[in-house]
Parts: C-alpha cells; sequence; structure tokens
C-alpha cells in the first residue's frame, strides 16, 4: 500500500503484488536472470542500475521480479516510483524507515527525475547497500546512469542495460517471426504485449509504426534524455562544448540529423554540409543499373531532388547549416557521438582493409532498427509528393518506392547482423568486421583467434539463391589476401531468407534468421550448419559450425 507516513510514493505489500499482477504470464527479457542473480546473489555494497532507452521492458523487469519472490522476499520489498518532484534528501527519510522497518528489497523506478539524483547516488550504495539491502535503480534516464556511474557509483553498482533488443529475443518476446518485421518495429517492445498473436495490434502500437511516433520517439527517448541528463549533472555544468546548441533550442536538430546518417559517415560535414539523402541517391543509382530492362529507370534522376530532400528534412525536423543560429563544430559532433554510444543507441564497428599498417575505416551500427526503416519511409512520403513523381503510372511509383525500401531494408540486414554477432561473440576470441578490398568487401567477417581461422559472409535481402551474390566470396584474390592476415578461411557463406543451399564451388547459402537465432551457439569449427536438436535460446534446433 502506499505509506502516508513515506515522503514518496512507496508501495508495499498486497498493493505491490497487485501492481504486478497484470503482467504476470508475460514472456521475460533475457537479462531477467542478471536481475535475480543480483537480488538473491551474496550481500554487497553494491546496487543495481537497471537501464536502457523507453519501451525497453525495465519497469516490466521489476514487476516481473516481484512475481518471482517468495512470500517472505514480497512481504520485504518496496516499490517507489519517483517524480520530479521528489528530492534525494525525501528519498533518504523514506529509505532509512524502509530499513527500520526491516525491508531487505527496494525497487527504484524513475529515480532519475530527481533532480539531484546524479550528483547524490552513492548515499544509496554507501550506507543502505552496505547495510545489506538490496536496491534496484531503474529509469529511461539512460545518460543519467551513465554518468552517475562513472562518478559517484564508480565501482558501486551492477548495470543491467535493457536498450539492445537484439532478432532472437523480439521475436521470442513478441511471439512473431521474419526479419523484416523486426527491421520495421525492432528495437523497442510494445504496450500491446498481451496480445502477442495479433500483429495489428502489435504494429499499430509499435514505437516505430509511423513517422510521428518515430519523430516523438526520438524526441522524448533520446534528445530529452540526454538534455536532462546534461541539465541535471553538475548543476548544468556538464554541456561543455553543447551548451549554445541547448540555449539556441538546436541541440535536438543537431542529434536528429546524426540519427539519420548513422549508418553512413559519420563525420563533421554530415552536420555542416546541406542535407542529403543518402537513401535516394543509392536508389537513383540501382535503378539506371538495374539488369531487367523492364525495371530499369532513370526516373530518380528527373525527380527534383531539392524539393524532395527539402520535404524529407521538415519530415525529420532537420535544419540545415544556413538556419543553425549555432555553427557546428567536431567538438559537437564528437560530444554527441559519446552520448549517443552511452545511450547504446549507436556501437562502434570499425572496417578493416587488407592493405598493410592501413587504419580500421569508422563504421557506426544503429541498435534501433525501426527507428531507421522509419525514416526512410519518410524519405518515400517526401517522394510521393514531388510533381514528376505524381505523373508516373501506379506501376512506375509503386516500382521505384518499392525498391528505396528494399535497399534500405538489404543494408539494415548487413548492419543487423554485424552488430548482432559482434555483440554475442565473446571478443575476446572472435574478431567480427566487415572486411574491405581495394575493389568490393566481405559483409561480414568472423576470426577466431584461438584456431587461427576465420569465415567470410556476404548478406543478401533476397529469398532467391544467385550466383552473383557470391562473386566476392568466389575471388581467389580476396580469398588469399583475407588468408594472409586472418589465417585458414573456413567457411564461405551467404546469408539471405530463402532455403540451405550448398553450391558446386564451396558457397553455402544459409537463412540470416535461423543465423541471428542461433548465434549464442555459434562455434567455428570444420563442417557446416547441421541439425542438432532442440537450440536452447533460439529454439531453432540448429548451430552454426564451420
Amino acid at each position: 500500500m502506499d505509506h502516508p507516513s513515506f515522503h514518496t510514493s512507496v508501495v508495499t505489500g498486497p498493493a505491490l503484488l497487485a501492481l504486478s499482477e497484470n503482467i504476470r504470464g508475460w514472456r521475460r527479457r533475457d537479462c531477467f536472470s542478471q536481475l535475480t542473480d543480483y537480488l538473491y546473489g551474496p550481500a554487497c555494497d553494491r546496487v543495481c542500475l537497471l537501464y536502457g532507452l523507453r519501451r525497453t521492458g525495465k519497469t516490466t523487469l521489476l514487476r516481473q521480479a516481484v512475481l518471482d519472490m517468495a512470500p517472505e522476499d514480497a512481504a520485504r520489498t518496496a516499490y517507489i516510483k519517483a517524480t520530479a518532484a521528489d528530492t534525494m534528501a525525501a528519498l533518504n527519510r523514506d529509505m532509512e524507515r524502509l530499513r527500520s522497518l526491516g525491508f531487505r528489497y527496494v525497487l527504484l523506478d524513475e529515480v532519475t527525475l530527481i533532480r539531484d539524483f546524479i550528483d547524490s547516488a552513492a548515499l544509496l550504495s554507501d550506507v543502505y547497500a552496505a547495510q545489506g539491502m538490496k536496491i534496484v535503480l531503474s529509469g529511461t534516464d539512460s545518460l543519467g546512469f551513465w554518468f552517475a556511474l562513472h562518478q559517484e557509483l564508480y565501482d558501486r553498482a551492477r548495470a543491467i542495460h535493457t536498450t539492445f533488443i537484439p532478432y532472437r529475443e523480439h521475436s521470442r518476446l513478441l511471439g512473431i517471426s521474419g526479419i523484416d518485421e523486426y527491421i520495421r518495429y525492432g528495437g523497442t517492445l510494445r504496450a500491446g504485449e498481451l496480445a502477442f498473436e495479433d500483429a495489428g495490434v502489435n504494429a499499430e502500437d509499435a514505437s516505430f509504426r509511423d513517422d510521428e511516433s518515430t519523430r516523438r520517439y526520438i524526441d522524448t527517448a533520446i534528445c530529452k534524455n540526454i538534455q536532462h541528463a546534461l541539465a541535471c549533472c553538475e548543476d548544468g555544468g556538464h554541456f561543455r562544448h553543447l551548451r549554445p546548441l541547448y540555449e539556441a533550442g538546436e541541440l535536438t536538430g543537431a542529434i536528429n540529423r546524426i540519427i539519420e546518417d548513422m549508418n553512413h559517415a559519420f563525420l563533421v560535414s554530415v552536420l555542416t554540409r546541406d542535407f542529403l539523402s543518402h537513401d535516394l541517391g543509392l536508389a537513383a543509382r540501382n535503378l539506371r543499373q538495374e539488369r531487367d530492362p523492364a525495371k530499369r529507370t532513370s526516373v530518380l534522376d528527373e525527380i527534383d531532388t531539392g524539393t524532395v530532400t527539402r520535404r524529407l528534412m521538415d519530415i525529420l525536423d532537420i535544419r540545415n547549416q544556413r538556419e543553425q543560429a549555432v555553427a557546428v563544430t567536431e567538438a559537437h559532433v564528437a560530444e554527441i557521438k559519446e552520448y549517443l554510444r552511452a545511450l547504446e543507441l549507436i556501437v562502434d564497428c570499425p572496417i578493416e582493409t587488407t592493405q598493410p599498417g592501413s587504419e580500421p575505416l569508422e563504421h557506426i551500427l544503429f541498435t534501433q532498427p525501426g527507428m531507421r526503416y522509419c525514416q526512410a519511409q519518410a524519405l518515400v512520403h517526401s517522394l510521393m509528393r514531388d510533381e514528376l513523381f505524381q505523373t508516373l503510372s501506379e506501376r512506375d511509383k509503386d516500382m521505384v518506392t518499392g525498391r528505396i525500401l528494399e535497399e534500405v531494408r538489404g543494408r539494415m540486414l548487413e548492419d543487423i547482423v554485424l552488430l548482432e554477432t559482434a555483440k554475442t561473440l565473446d571478443s575476446r576470441r572472435y574478431k567480427v568486421c566487415k572486411l574491405q578490398f581495394a575493389a568490393g568487401e566481405f559483409d561480414m567477417l568472423i576470426y577466431d583467434r584461438a584456431e587461427n581461422r576465420c569465415a567470410a559472409f556476404e548478406i543478401k535481402h533476397s529469398r532467391q539463391a544467385v550466383p552473383a551474390q557470391a562473386r566476392h566470396l568466389r575471388d581467389e584474390e580476396k580469398q588469399a589476401l583475407t588468408q594472409r592476415r586472418f589465417g585458414e578461411l573456413a567457411g564461405r557463406y551467404v546469408l539471405y531468407l530463402g532455403e540451405d543451399v550448398d553450391a558446386e564451388d564451396g558457397i553455402r547459402y544459409r537463412g540470416a534468421e535461423k543465423f541471428l537465432n542461433v548465434l549464442p551457439e555459434f562455434t567455428l569449427t570444420a563442417g557446416m550448419m547441421e541439425e542438432t536438436g532442440p537450440a536452447q535460446a533460439g529454439g531453432q534446433g540448429f548451430h552454426l559450425t564451420m
């Protein structure tokens, strides 16, 4: 129940169980075991930080922890929903009262709303956790937790991150399958989790179901997250070079521009040049080069790209340099990148080359695929309003817009496979990267340091096995250059959306979705992908061996 004698909103006893009851039966995030390990592990002087972007399951994890408790533990558990009106002084008084009443577990939700939390967080670890209380801190202001973890709570907290939701977990939690579904809506969990089998409800409630919902999510979950944490940390003293942008109301626009360009060159020119749509240029080039004469067209070269781009910029709320009151510098870019990494929105995965002594090329992967895809859809929306485009036949309109989105899905599939492989495999043993040659590249290379062998992958958003898809894998010079640096080339694979096929020249076509589902059981040995019985994580009954 809520206690009037407390200074914050404290819920205990039957009221806490009732609060948790409505999520009974929901599937659990993979990280749930980390939470229970903290709650029931040996006493320590550390708190547990449960943090991530909005709609990634944090509050649900807390309620599931309550439902999972033995009755005697639940009776000693308190849940506190913090508000912006609360203070650390008030929370301290309530924590002391809970301790004196014999409470052992305290679940503090939305604690980063307390303005002086970042600068006073050590109170919870040094005083209450040190006395044997298990304290879980949760909130959507994940940058605030990052600041606390690197300052007040340094070496005094265990961190559980919820932002990254891989394909295999997204499919299991929501009861859906298919990489295109993940591309369209992946990155967050939906409020309609109870309707697991209702695709219509899931799509309707997705964070990234359309441009308006995506723009709102970026603004509330990312831009305001960053700005709130910066304003609260050291009384606003951590804005560094970003203060002029913040005070001019242009920090949101700068963050949005970086997010749209996330899977492309992440350079200062992204912010200082006039905004150009990479998706539009790529689609125009591919349509010019289409082998099928019936589909080949230069229509995108004739479209008023300036007007289309202007509309795209309006949709994404992005400002050109000439519209910025404050010039954006490399220092601004570096700091925004640092905060986006802290939010786990972006992950570095440098591109390796075969040139001796050359430095890896920067390559940044985006952990929220639905957000990226909705921005591509915004481009299509802009295209559809172009005057020349309106003169095309309906068939040509569908072909052009479909091709643009197909290109986007293909590039996103490459990034999804690369990201999930890099995050899943033990980096102490495996190196995961793109490998670039003087001409062409391998979409992914996995190097096993222990065995000094590697596997090369092409990744295609296609259900057809076409010889041209593996042309780089067949290139003997590329194979020799790869083996010179990464040891024996144990396997050459095309990951795509079709069935398993073994080509006569040794190229193996394997399902990308199957690969993503069995990543936790990945090993790089001699052989091939083969059925081994029920898989523990993905439920697909396969594991990948090379």
